[in-house]
């Protein structure tokens, strides 16, 4: 992916950058795999806000994606065209199956239409394939990669994002994976992942530039804490200068953040499967 930039006829205008949108193939999605969600501006199903700054945004439609692939096993596929999401920052491909089913995958990086795909255990190491853990080289990078087998792929999904294979337990049954984060994790060898790297890895890149991007997107404004009224907020009201009730940064609801306190549930089921975490320097 190329980023466009564009020429500075406003102070904003000179930062923002956008996407290119030339490798995309197709504009109109599949009817058939697509759905209305609708949006609920942060609002529960009593109309209370749970999720503040969340509303408006452009409506839109819901690409139903095969984070599975293993209910496909041995089906070749080729790549029928490239398309946008506008639920997700990567690009996603349109598979036609030789079966006659098509299916929307996370697109990878280098995708083309026309490339053939296969959610296979075959020896055949090949980008956009789906594959068992166990299947997969050493050195590999993979992604849309599950927690558990046979379930769905939860992780590495994010545009530009990948894990690296590096090590296996043959006796133990797991696979060792190094995350984007540098964390690295225990898997179980019977877990599926995409060989490869999330496409669009530009995407961090992208500079905004105005406040009606974020708008377009479903953002509202955030307010700081400190600039609302005692009723709102903890860190509200007040004459200026330093508050002497604030010992230490609270949520809106009042409890306290890191680094402060630690928020991450404690003997949390994951954790156990951690081999070791990246540590500052």
């Amino acid at each position: 992916m190329n980023i466009k930039t564009y020429k500075p006829y406003t102070p904003s205008r000179r930062y923002m950058t956008g996407y290119d949108f030339s490798k995309i193939t197709k504009k109109r999605p599949e009817k058939k795999l697509v759905k209305f969600i609708g949006s609920k501006g942060g609002r529960n199903q009593y109309g209370r806000t749970t999720v503040r700054f969340r509303g408006g945004g452009h409506k839109k439609l819901y690409r139903i994606i095969d984070f599975k692939g293993y209910d496909k096993l041995d089906v070749p596929g080729k790549v029928e065209a490239i398309e946008y999401d506008p639920y997700r920052a990567a690009r996603i491909a349109l598979v036609a199956y030789s079966d006659g089913e098509k299916r929307y995958n996370i697109a990878w990086k280098g995708v083309e239409v026309g490339d053939e795909v296969m959610n296979s255990n075959k020896p055949v190491y090949k980008e956009g394939n789906r594959k068992q853990l166990k299947n997969i080289p050493e050195g590999f990078s993979v992604f849309n990669l599950e927690y558990t087998p046979y379930t769905k792929g939860k992780l590495v999904r994010s545009a530009g994002n990948y894990a690296t294979i590096i090590g296996k337990d043959e006796h133990a049954k797991t696979v060792f994976v190094k995350l984007a984060s540098g964390e690295i994790r225990k898997f179980n060898e019977n877990c599926w992942a995409t060989i490869g790297q999330v496409s669009t890895e530009e995407h961090k890149n992208i500079v905004l530039g105005k406040a009606g991007r974020s708008r377009w997107l479903g953002r509202r404004p955030k307010v700081r804490g400190k600039a609302m009224n005692p009723v709102d907020h903890p860190h509200g009201g007040g004459e200026g200068g330093t508050d002497i009730a604030l010992k230490y940064p609270k949520s809106f609801t009042g409890r306290p953040v890191p680094p402060y306190k630690k928020t991450r549930k404690k003997k949390k089921w994951s954790d156990k499967f951690i081999v070791s975490r990246r540590t500052k320097n």
